[in-house]
């Protein structure tokens, strides 16, 4: 990776991903990298976009911003979701067009899939049926940036949108009411724990499964992608596991401490029953996953306590 030079600006630093990015000792090695927030550049505002680029002047973009949360969020903010993630597309690409040769790294979804779709989801699936309708909007978002990478001159700007499984670890979001599912059932757990609740309530059956992905693994395949540069435009990133949420809110009642009893309930919505991805493309340039789901559940909930000051 000989990019010593070369300057990397991070989009959506304060994220998940984009903290995750800051622990990479290969990108920071080995990249002029800029580390940008919401308070430096707003992305729905192309002023603020076309200033921010002006100033950096990136060979390399990682864009890990944008509204994203779980089924409730994504449920009833569905305009929010759309319009937000909409803009930050256009002012992105509307901006990137301006620089020749320079390389879009897009954090996508795998919510892009039809809800349909053989298991496990290939990148060829991408819009061979309808979407999941609980979380329609955003999934729409992501995939009009597809389109928009697809539209540009290769030689004015390469996009690589990474598709990763649902990813958890620590600075993710853990509000119990945008939340996405691992963060949201250490919350959930621990409030339980903490007020001796006799019951802790999860949404749906517990019987999807989904397959996660601790960040620290995304950012190891990032690494990957800019060292490969592949040619193709869109490659999935997950951990080739499934677990039901049954089991992985037993799971997490457990190392939380919790021990009243966990009711599932029904009358709330599942979303998809199954979501795992076909991640040959990205295991074919020598890339896999290092942590387990133990090892990375007990990192998360170990920084949820921490910045909670909860000992």
């Amino acid at each position: 990776m000989e990019q010593i030079n070369k300057k990397l600006l991070v989009l959506g630093s304060q994220g998940l991903v984009g903290t995750a990015i800051k622990r990479s000792e290969i990108i920071n090695q080995k990249f002029i990298v800029h580390y940008s927030n919401r308070a430096e550049a707003d992305l729905t505002n192309k002023k603020e976009v076309e200033s921010l680029f002006n100033s950096v002047k990136p060979n390399i973009t990682i864009n890990c911003a944008g509204k994203v949360g779980g089924i409730l969020a994504n449920n009833t903010q569905r305009y929010e979701f759309l319009t937000e993630n909409l803009l930050i597309n256009l002012n992105l690409f509307a901006t990137l067009k301006k620089y020749e040769n320079s390389l879009l790294i897009n954090l996508g979804s795998s919510s892009i899939y039809p809800k349909n779709s053989e298991y496990p989801l290939k990148e060829s699936s991408l819009m061979t049926g309808p979407l999941e309708e609980t979380n329609a909007a955003y999934s729409l978002s992501k995939i009009v940036g597809i389109a928009m990478g697809k539209a540009i001159e290769s030689n004015i700007l390469k996009t690589i949108n990474l598709i990763p499984t649902n990813l958890y670890g620590p600075n993710d979001n853990f509000d119990s009411q945008s939340s996405h599912v691992v963060p949201g059932l250490i919350n959930k757990f621990y409030q339980a724990q903490e007020n001796n609740d006799v019951e802790c309530i999860v949404w749906g059956s517990g019987k999807p499964t989904r397959e996660l992905l601790f960040v620290d693994d995304l950012v190891s395949a990032l690494e990957v992608i800019i060292e490969s540069n592949p040619k193709e435009e869109i490659i999935n990133v997950g951990s080739g596991s499934e677990i039901s949420i049954k089991d992985l809110a037993n799971k997490i009642s457990f190392i939380t401490g919790y021990k009243g009893k966990v009711v599932f309930d029904t009358s709330k919505p599942d979303g998809v029953l199954r979501k795992t991805l076909d991640s040959s493309l990205i295991s074919s340039l020598n890339w896999s996953p290092k942590v387990d789901l133990d090892d990375g559940l007990k990192r998360t909930y170990e920084w949820y306590k921490k910045i909670n000051n909860k000992d």
